[in-house]
């Protein structure tokens, strides 16, 4: 990792960047982990510590473009990156690089500027930019070929810069300078703990140094907890620009906060002011709000806003809720038919938890007495909750809870539980804060459950439109696989399908356009007319002229790719025919692999008179021979006919013992090249006598 560190530090000095963000990809997994933050403090970058590379942010962008992008405006970030347009709402602009090696994308880096940077990134910059990727990606390769792959670390290490040192003479006249001062001046690290206060500054905020000096401003004075305050402090540290804000030191005055940020911390000014207008007011209660759990349930609000299934949801709460306020624990359980179910935890074992699962919502239980009456309820200590609830379990030290319902327009959705191991007080303005969030949470979770279910519908289907097993044919080994799409319903009109028709068998795959149920309809009609002309020994050619006139009659307003192989087991023979369909490969058994090119022929579909020839070739006993939709080739903005070529030398190096280990492990090579967003079926042969 200190060679990664390096490497960052070097990035940033050439390119003058204010801050920085390197992510790596773990193998086999779909979530950017943050290793390295440079020039920005652990408490703004905690919500981004880890990133889909199917979300909408800049990283997962330049990997899936597989280029460098820039976003010179505030605008246009919130253009191209609508949550970090919300949840970062500064001026500054952005740049993100992939580093991808030959074979996959590993992730990213992610770099800023203020915005008194020129428009464009200059050529020095760009080449800098360029040859740091190729370093990392070297590094990468480096650490896998020894066997100790480099991976990121369970929790980001971050470069603050300390500024310059200064001898003894020096920093004493700064020193007697700043106390000579009529105003009150201060200096935050980048983590916005007080490194230094003057005493007008201490008299100001009615405090001493000793008190403020390593302790966080916006936390060691609770009329500094505010929105307003931690907004201006985190612009600061993300522009490198100046803010202010006036908030009201009680009883009632007001003083007026100016804040100067650089690489290495921030220098703020403090005076006491008439100007009112920019005071940051408390709740109705009277208790100020913690700046930095409004600003984790910003991100918890964006990131609903993308939440897609019940995990998504689980994950947001787990990301965003427990770290805003602190919890240990965090329950999250569903009602269904009367019952309370568990959908997902933190901080608690599984075995403690099993028995709350499948609750009835008539057990005396804390949970389900706040639910059924809509109400949230909160214990501060141990005692509280044994006083209402005696047989109440405790789990570990848990010292206070938070039981919190989640319905939607009257609806009971589940419930919300946080804990922790510190008795706790739970004034108004929290418990209107917790409050708030349950509304965002229940609404994404009835969103979430809808779409799970309609996913569970969307694979029955889809499981019910393809071979359940494929046929056992004498003298030929057979292996299949499909994988839906990244999003929506994850179904599409990828299909497979193998039919006996001694003496010989014949192979089908194809796609239809669409990734929704009548793409699925349409694919299983497809599918039935190929196994019909097959299953009475059409050729190749003349059966996909058959379907190709049951589509256009169809009249579907969509089209299909196809190819049919007919397989030859005594002569070992293959003959072919393509409807548009990606080219099949074939591996001989001494290794040497064919990319196989048959006259690609017209889409299914589009013209009812066209033909198809069919095509012959060898297909000697111990030969793979693979078919496959776009899905395991297609990389956007990639020429299709390299990734093509890199599947077939991918599966020339592969000792192809067994079909099925082969089948996964060209699943996992194309997962691994990039981000897959398309359906993937595959299909491979291989004569054994």
């Amino acid at each position: 990792m200190k060679h990664l560190e390096r490497l960052m530090t070097a990035v940033m000095r050439e390119t003058g960047a204010s801050a920085g963000l390197l992510y790596l990809l773990p193998p086999g997994e779909r979530t950017l982990w943050l290793a390295i933050a440079a020039g920005i403090p652990e408490r703004i970058t905690a919500p981004v510590d880890r990133v889909s590379v199917d979300s909408v942010s800049p990283v997962p962008d330049a990997m899936r473009q597989g280029h460098l992008v820039w976003r010179s405006s505030r605008e246009r970030v919130a253009r191209h990156y609508p949550r970090l347009g919300l949840t970062v709402p500064y001026d500054f602009m952005l740049a993100a690089a992939p580093f991808i090696s030959d074979t996959a994308v590993r992730g990213g880096v992610a770099l800023l500027w203020p915005v008194k940077h020129p428009p464009q990134l200059s050529a020095h910059q760009r080449e800098a930019i360029t040859m740091f990727c190729e370093n990392v990606v070297t590094l990468l390769e480096r650490s896998d070929g020894r066997g100790s792959p480099l991976l990121p670390p369970a929790e980001p290490v971050h470069l603050l810069s300390q500024g310059k040192e200064a001898d003894h003479a020096w920093a004493l006249a700064a020193l007697q300078c700043a106390e000579r001062l009529p105003f009150g001046c201060c200096a935050l690290d980048l983590e916005g703990r007080i490194t230094f206060i003057n005493s007008a500054g201490t008299d100001l905020v009615d405090s001493d140094d000793v008190s403020l000096t390593g302790a966080r401003l916006f936390e060691v004075l609770p009329w500094l907890r505010t929105p307003v305050s931690g907004d201006s402090y985190r612009a600061a540290v993300v522009t490198r620009r100046p803010t202010s804000f006036t908030a009201v030191r009680p009883p009632d005055t007001p003083l007026r906060f100016e804040l100067y940020p650089d690489d290495s911390g921030i220098s703020v000014h403090i005076a006491p002011t008439t100007q009112t207008t920019q005071t940051v007011s408390a709740l109705p209660s009277g208790e100020p709000t913690d700046a930095m759990a409004l600003y984790h349930l910003m991100h918890l609000a964006a990131t609903l806003t993308e939440a897609l299934s019940v995990q998504d949801v689980t994950a947001a709460i787990r990301e965003q809720i427990v770290p805003a306020f602190e919890a240990q624990g965090m329950v999250l359980m569903r009602a269904e038919e009367d019952r309370l179910h568990l959908l997902g935890h933190q901080g608690y074992s599984t075995e403690f938890l099993s028995r709350f699962d499948d609750t009835p919502l008539t057990a005396d239980t804390p949970i389900t007495h706040s639910l059924l009456a809509g109400e949230p309820t909160f214990f501060s200590t141990f005692a509280d909750l044994q006083r209402t609830y005696p047989d109440a379990p405790r789990y570990e030290a848990r010292s206070a809870w938070a039981f919190l319902p989640l319905t939607v327009s009257g609806r009971l959705i589940g419930s919300l539980v946080l804990s922790f191991d510190e008795p706790r007080p739970f004034p108004p303005a929290r418990r209107a804060l917790l409050s708030s969030v349950t509304g965002l949470i229940a609404e994404a979770l009835d969103r979430a459950c809808l779409y799970d279910t309609k996913h569970a519908l969307a694979h029955s289907l889809q499981s019910s439109l393809l071979p359940h097993t494929l046929p056992r044919i004498d003298g030929l080994e057979a292996a299949a696989r499909y994988r839906p799409g990244g999003r929506g319903m994850d179904i599409g009109g990828d299909f497979y399908d193998l039919i006996r028709v001694p003496p010989t068998a014949t192979a089908a795959i194809g796609d239809v356009q669409g990734h929704n149920a009548a793409a699925a309809a349409l694919m299983g009609q497809v599918r039935t007319a190929v196994h019909a002309h097959a299953t009475v020994g059409t050729s190749p050619g003349e059966l996909l002229t058959r379907t190709n006139r049951l589509l256009t009659d169809l009249d579907a307003d969509l089209f299909a790719s196809c190819l049919i192989a007919n397989l030859d087991l005594d002569h070992h023979r293959a003959r072919l025919a393509s409807a548009g369909h990606p080219p099949p490969l074939l591996r001989h058994p001494d290794g040497h692999t064919d990319v196989l090119r048959p006259p690609p022929g017209l889409l299914l579909g589009i013209d009812p008179d066209i033909d198809y020839p069919t095509t012959d070739t060898s297909l000697s006993p111990g030969a793979v021979l693979v078919l496959y939709t776009d899905g395991l080739v297609e990389i956007p903005g990639t020429d299709i006919d390299d990734t093509t070529n890199a599947l077939a030398q991918h599966l020339a190096e592969n000792p192809c013992l067994n079909l099925d280990d082969l089948a996964d492990d060209l699943i996992r090579h194309a997962q691994r090249s990039a981000p897959r967003h398309d359906d993937i079926a595959l299909l491979l042969l291989r004569p054994t006598r």
